[in-house]
């Protein structure tokens, strides 16, 4: 399986935790765009560095090819899964564990 591949199921699982799954629905709040933005930046930053010196490499016969700061886009849809996946877990403990605790220690 290419990283292409890997790296699309991951985001779609990602948006189908998020919007099926926990129904925490972070990818229709302005918010969360905003925070995934300035993870990006950061994100291409470091996978900039990492692939442009180059420490990492990929082969080039599992990847689209596409390259965005010298990172593969596959790493971009990798970053949003992982950030996704994170934030919305995060999320929805919390909204468990609010649900969870007594109204006098709320």
């Amino acid at each position: 399986m290419s990283y292409t591949l890997l790296a699309a199921i991951a985001a779609v699982l990602a948006a189908l935790v998020d919007l099926a799954a926990l129904r925490t629905m972070l990818l229709l709040h302005k918010g969360f765009w905003a925070s995934y933005a300035i993870m990006t930046f950061f994100q291409l930053v470091t996978n900039g560095l990492l692939t442009g010196l180059p420490i990492v490499r990929y082969d080039p016969d599992r990847i689209i090819g596409w390259r965005v700061v010298y990172a593969p886009v596959e790493d971009l849809l990798f970053g949003f899964s992982l950030i996704t996946a994170t934030l919305s877990l995060w999320v929805w403990a919390g909204r468990r564990d609010a649900r969870a605790r007594p109204a006098a220690h709320r």
